[in-house]
């Protein structure tokens, strides 16, 4: 069990059919989702809980639930076995308190508990505070990117690999390095990280906290397929920083010899 500053919370995996309700109703109030097709079957979630998978969420002192995620088993083409995080989402009203990380460390216990060492998952690469938590604040690696990853326009992802159990991070020199004051005519265009290392990369991105802020379509495209060439490169996404309310700079290096996803 976790507990975040400020406020009282506490995390816990959801086996009743009343918190799995509420996490299916608070995940499609989240994401807006109204269509069926992307809402949440509670006894998927049950079953997932019993077979290798993840159902956690994070209540208030009142015992409203405010955050909730899931996953699963997974394996990639590679025999790289790992925990897969679809989903995890926060109460707007509770942002910004330390909820997701707790939400991160919840499953992170669940996926140790199968005996799984990696965590994966994805995220949208035009949203840059979901950037910054995952590489910058959590310490994973963006270590692949997939176009229409939902099958649908529109859903290109970044893919996440989380180390669960490093006892020391090989890019930890590279996450402290000092990105340059970038701007709106840097965006989408790789500009060289000398003192992150030999061939690291710095990308500037719109600075979006999320899918309601405004789009920039033409950036965002631009941005897109420079992170494409990044990744398909050998690189990994290691850190995301704000430059100023406009522009966010990501951080690609090369693979740390020896260091495998999953």
């Amino acid at each position: 069990m976790h507990e975040a500053s400020g406020p009282r919370y506490h995390s816990s995996t959801l086996r009743t059919h009343a918190d799995l309700h509420e996490a299916s109703a608070l995940y499609a109030r989240v994401f807006g989702y109204d269509s069926p097709d992307l809402q949440l079957n509670t006894n998927l979630l049950s079953a997932l809980v019993r077979n290798g998978g993840s159902a956690v969420g994070v209540h208030t002192a009142d015992g409203s639930l405010v955050g909730f995620a899931y996953g699963f088993a997974g394996r990639d083409e590679h025999g790289a076995e790992f925990h897969y995080s679809q989903a995890a989402v926060v109460d707007p009203a509770h942002q910004g308190a330390g909820v997701g990380r707790m939400l991160k460390q919840a499953q992170r216990e669940v996926a140790l508990g199968w005996g799984h060492g990696h965590m994966r998952w994805t995220f949208d690469p035009s949203l840059t505070r979901n950037a910054h938590f995952n590489l910058s604040t959590l310490g994973a690696e963006g270590i692949g990117y997939v176009a229409d990853y939902y099958a649908r326009p529109g859903t290109d992802r970044v893919v996440v690999d989380w180390a669960l159990e490093r006892s020391a991070d090989p890019y930890a020199g590279a996450r402290s390095a000092t990105p340059p004051a970038l701007g709106a005519q840097h965006w989408g265009h790789p500009l060289p990280a000398p003192d992150a290392g030999h061939g690291a990369i710095w990308l500037a991105a719109p600075a979006r906290a999320c899918a309601a802020d405004d789009e920039r379509p033409d950036a965002d495209a631009v941005v897109r397929r420079a992170l494409h060439r990044l990744l398909a490169d050998g690189r990994v996404l290691v850190a995301s920083r704000l430059v100023d309310e406009t522009t966010a700079v990501h951080l690609a290096v090369h693979r740390h010899d020896g260091e495998s996803a999953g």
